[in-house]
């Protein structure tokens, strides 16, 4: 937060870029802050690592219950969070650009994004 007011007095600012996902939501403030002035929150490692990642984690479990894999349900949850959430996943792979866009179909119910939500961050 303080590099983000020490930039805000010199320019006007239009996006931020931290760590931000399930599983680490350790820059919830600078979200808050970002959503108040029209700031783009693009959160980089989007995709949940971990326990809630695992076979039988939270994210498996809501992915299964919408016919996608969890490295797209785990970015679906980020804007549906806040709808200035804007995940940039890594690509690493020849199938995660597909996979990556399949993401952008991903819709979740409240409940389900309740119940990650709920999932305790690392």
């Amino acid at each position: 937060m303080a590099q983000l007011a020490e930039a805000e007095a010199e320019a006007p600012v239009s996006a931020v870029q931290n760590l931000y996902d399930l599983a680490a939501r350790g820059h919830e403030a600078v979200l808050e802050h970002t959503a108040g002035r029209g700031i783009a929150f693009v959160p980089f490692f989007p995709i949940a690592m971990g326990g809630h990642a695992g076979p039988g984690g939270p994210v498996a479990e809501v992915a299964r219950e919408i016919g996608a894999t969890p490295s797209q349900t785990a970015p679906a949850w980020l804007p549906h969070r806040a709808p200035h959430v804007l995940p940039i996943p890594g690509t690493s792979s020849e199938h995660h650009p597909k996979e990556n866009l399949g993401a952008l179909d991903v819709r979740l119910t409240d409940e389900q994004f309740a119940r990650l939500s709920a999932a305790p961050a690392s």
